[in-house]
């Protein structure tokens, strides 16, 4: 079974107008339907280790502490799914944190993944807000300290909803350059020791 993977992220404080999906997805089967066996949404401690270990392998890329777990965001995310959201329409809760929203995805890391591959859509020159990367830079966002899911089966055709809150929030305007950073940093300062390395070992031989 092949299902799309649908993804959404806040939009960045000080905007005025609200959160958006990108399109409506279809309501929800109404027939009794079996939750995918997937061992990262099925049990507590394997969603709970995947998320922060695929968040924060992300977060160390770019120079980001690592987040913990807070079972206060993980208790909100689960609220809006049962019981403000129980019908999964794909939109935003509306909440006080940070928050990225996936619908479809195989496994919990496969949806951070997602998230995090947004970086290859990034312009670091320029640092700023597009929906297209908004999970990225949610994802990866410095001042961030704090994650907590939750998720909530929404029929075959659908698949899992995941639900990730971040606290403090990320993605405020004016904060960008700062708080999101290149990968290719870390790289450079490896490649400068490399080529001093090189160096060191022409002068002793030639």
């Amino acid at each position: 079974m092949h299902l799309s993977t649908l993804l959404l992220s806040t939009l960045p404080l000080a905007l005025s107008h609200p959160n958006h999906a990108p399109f409506e997805p279809s309501p929800p089967p109404t027939e009794t339907t079996t939750p995918s066996l997937s061992l990262e949404f099925t049990s507590d401690t394997a969603f709970t280790t995947a998320l922060l270990n695929s968040t924060n392998t992300f977060r160390r890329a770019h120079n980001a502490p690592a987040v913990v777990y807070n079972t206060t965001l993980s208790a909100f995310a689960a609220s809006y799914l049962d019981t403000t959201n129980p019908a999964c329409a794909f939109r935003h809760s509306g909440g006080p944190y940070g928050e990225n929203i996936a619908l479809g995805c195989a496994d919990a890391r496969g949806c951070v993944e997602l998230w995090g591959e947004e970086r290859g859509a990034y312009d670091f020159g320029a640092p700023g807000f597009a929906d297209g990367t908004g999970h990225f830079t949610q994802l990866v966002w410095k001042a961030t300290t704090d994650v907590g899911c939750a998720r909530r089966w929404c029929g075959d055709t659908r698949g899992w909803f995941l639900v990730c809150e971040y606290w403090p929030r990320g993605n405020v305007l004016g904060l960008f350059g700062e708080q999101v950073q290149a990968a290719e940093s870390g790289v450079g300062r490896r490649e400068g020791v490399w080529w001093l390395g090189l160096l060191v070992w022409l002068v002793v031989w030639f």
